[in-house]
């Protein structure tokens, strides 16, 4: 977890020298991030099924690995280009490891303490997105290619740990074997139309590509889910849907993807354009989101321990959506302590939401499952924090001239005149209304569905409460 907040926080604070050192073209700069999610996205699902049935401990082990490799060649990085396709190997790496965190986790403690340990484990994500913009506004005053040097050491660290440390303890799962059928359309499918949307924003809804991936997308992802559906071995147990718990968690965790992944990018772009500030003044400032994590997130587990899941979510969305409003009042002489105040308010709704959420989604399935429930998890998440992406780029962009774009989006906005800012500022204020509503809609998601209760030191149950 400490890895891959470090490396997002890093890498997204480094964005704008990344445009002036590469020459990178916008749309390639937005890839830089959504190839590595996309690519998690995509393979996560496989990642969890091979994790289930070869052992968490080998899959963890090897997405370490490959992420070690794959941030030294990008730190090699050429162009923008070469620098995706790096991106794209460590999204193989971070598959490996996202689908098996939450699951070595939930087979590491018993039900009674499961919230407590998925606390802790976002409190560790709030840890790297403190120190991850600090971390990479200093890195970047070095070189741009230390912002993925610097994963190196704590990747090869947490493959020496885990041999050493880590025990198989799930029940690996050897009645159903691969499901190339199913993975094949899957990927192409997913992958089609995480391209349509992530391109569409930037390039227009009618380009030929963008029609081409949906059109993929509405012919293999209904066929996946017919595949699955017959499938004697499939890839991912629909059956697990059928838990209303465990479903209405993806809902959930979906929708906080969409509202709030988007997020950490507008501010990037806002205190290093709009507000002028260098990239380690922009990672100090974006410090009290994490902030408001690292207090929330064991508080909010150890609560959902002793008193459900349900409430704690739906209010940690509410506080979301409170914060995201908030933020609507921000312009470009609006005084820091008012931004960072909603930057925590946010922050405190995200730990409150984060832990609850997950412990519920994973104590919902059997512990032979827990690899595919995780990689559930991860791409549910992953695909509203894409479509959030896109989606805010798109109605940011709109009506703003384009060289006061590439000013904006390279960190030297400094020159520009509150009336050619005032486009990007009107269309920033839009989306994050939108991103409230979306949070306030996990909301309404979270207070309908089930609550859990502890049940034994296995599995954790649904009743109506």
């Amino acid at each position: 977890m400490l890895v891959a907040t470090i490396n997002s926080g890093t890498l997204v604070i480094a964005l704008p020298a990344l445009e002036r050192s590469l020459h990178t073209s916008l749309l390639e700069l937005v890839w830089v991030i959504l190839a590595y999610m996309i690519a998690s996205t995509v393979l996560v699902l496989s990642a969890g099924r091979f994790s289930d049935l070869f052992g968490r401990k080998r899959a963890y082990i090897a997405g370490f690995v490959v992420f070690a490799a794959a941030s030294l060649g990008a730190g090699f990085a050429g162009s923008g280009t070469e620098l995706i396709l790096w991106r794209v190997v460590q999204g193989i790496g971070g598959a490996l490891l996202f689908a098996n965190a939450p699951a070595i986790v939930t087979d590491a403690f018993p039900s009674h303490q499961l919230g407590v340990a998925m606390g802790t484990n976002t409190m560790i994500a709030a840890v790297g997105l403190v120190l991850g913009p600090v971390l990479g506004g200093a890195l970047v005053a070095i070189a741009w290619q230390w912002v993925f040097w610097f994963n190196i050491p704590l990747s090869i660290a947490g493959a020496v740990w885990a041999a050493l440390v880590l025990h198989e303890m799930g029940r690996r799962d050897t009645q159903r074997g691969l499901d190339p059928f199913g993975t094949v359309s899957f990927l192409i499918g997913l992958t089609g139309f995480v391209f349509a949307i992530s391109r569409g924003g930037l390039s227009g809804w009618d380009d030929p590509l963008v029609i081409a991936g949906f059109a993929a997308a509405a012919v293999l992802l209904p066929l996946f889910v017919a595949i699955e559906a017959h499938q004697r071995a499939p890839m991912l147990d629909l059956g697990m849907f059928r838990n209303k718990l465990f479903s209405a968690a993806c809902a959930a965790a979906f929708l906080n993807g969409l509202s709030r992944f988007a997020l950490l990018f507008i501010f990037v772009f806002y205190f290093q354009g709009p507000e002028g500030d260098s990239a380690i003044v922009a990672g100090l400032k974006l410090t009290p989101l994490a902030i408001g994590m690292l207090i929330a997130s064991p508080l909010a587990g150890a609560i959902a321990d002793r008193r459900g899941s349900r409430g704690m979510a739906t209010a940690g969305m509410l506080v979301s959506a409170v914060g995201l409003a908030l933020m609507t009042t921000l312009v470009v002489a609006t005084p820091y302590w008012q931004t960072g105040l909603w930057l925590f308010i946010v922050g405190v709704g995200s730990g409150m939401f984060n832990s609850p959420n997950t412990a519920a989604m994973m104590g919902a399935v059997p512990p032979q499952h827990r690899g595919v429930a995780a990689g559930a998890r991860t791409l549910i998440t992953n695909s509203g924090a894409v479509i959030s992406i896109a989606f805010v780029l798109a109605i940011i962009t709109a009506a703003v001239p384009t060289h006061v774009l590439f000013a904006i989006f390279s960190g030297v906005a400094g020159g520009l005149s509150a009336h050619q800012l005032a486009p990007f500022i009107t269309n920033m204020h839009l989306a994050l209304w939108i991103l409230a509503s979306v949070s306030l809609l996990g909301a309404a998601v979270c207070s309908l569905r089930p609550a859990h209760v502890k049940a034994d030191d296995t599995i954790l149950v649904a009743h109506e409460a």
